[in-house]
């Protein structure tokens, strides 16, 4: 299939590396988009994924006899790995749910929230040393500096927690870029 190999067989681990990069990095996307339940994408990457994943596999079963060209097998996949990770990170795809209990006034920080564009609730609380105010808001991934700005300006001692949130409907929420759709307005 790839006969430039046959001329040139010092490009093998080199092709080898990069075609694992490409694949592992695919697959670690397709891995978030199904997490995330994203119909549509998720089997478009996996079908580049493999067919990537097949022409690399298939040189190394022809061509690969050498430690060098395994090498650039576990290395491609190590990097493809990091390189993965590294885009879902710049991406920030998705939604968190932020939990935050504070001994301050939690419907002082939700002020705070609504003033910079995000719905919260607050629930009182009995901590293990004593009242607490528990806030939660939802928002894009994309927000996280911001909702955790506000968050150590309201109370630097605040403790709180993050999760993924699969789907999110009927709240407030801020304006948001997406990859996918334009700027949609905040409810």
């Amino acid at each position: 299939m790839i006969s430039f190999i046959d001329q040139y067989p010092f490009l093998l681990p080199i092709f080898i590396f990069f075609g694992r990069i490409f694949d592992v990095t695919l697959g670690t996307l397709r891995i978030i988009f199904v997490s995330k339940g994203k119909k549509t994408i998720a089997p478009v990457i996996g079908f580049f994924e493999v067919f990537i994943w097949i022409v690399i596999i298939s040189q190394i079963l022809a061509r690969a006899n050498d430690l060098i060209a395994y090498i650039s097998y576990a290395g491609g996949y190590a990097a493809g790995t990091y390189i993965g990770m590294l885009i879902e990170s710049k991406l920030a795809f998705g939604v968190l749910l932020y939990r935050v209990y504070t001994k301050e006034s939690g419907s002082e920080l939700v002020k705070m929230l609504n003033k910079s564009g995000y719905g919260a609730t607050m629930i009182h609380g009995e901590g293990s040393v004593g009242k607490v105010d528990v806030v939660e808001t939802v928002a894009a991934r994309q927000l996280m500096k911001n909702i955790e700005s506000v968050i150590n300006d309201f109370d630097d001692n605040a403790f709180y927690v993050t999760e993924d949130v699969r789907t999110a409907q009927n709240g407030i929420f801020p304006k948001t870029a997406s990859i996918f759709k334009r700027w949609r307005p905040g409810k």
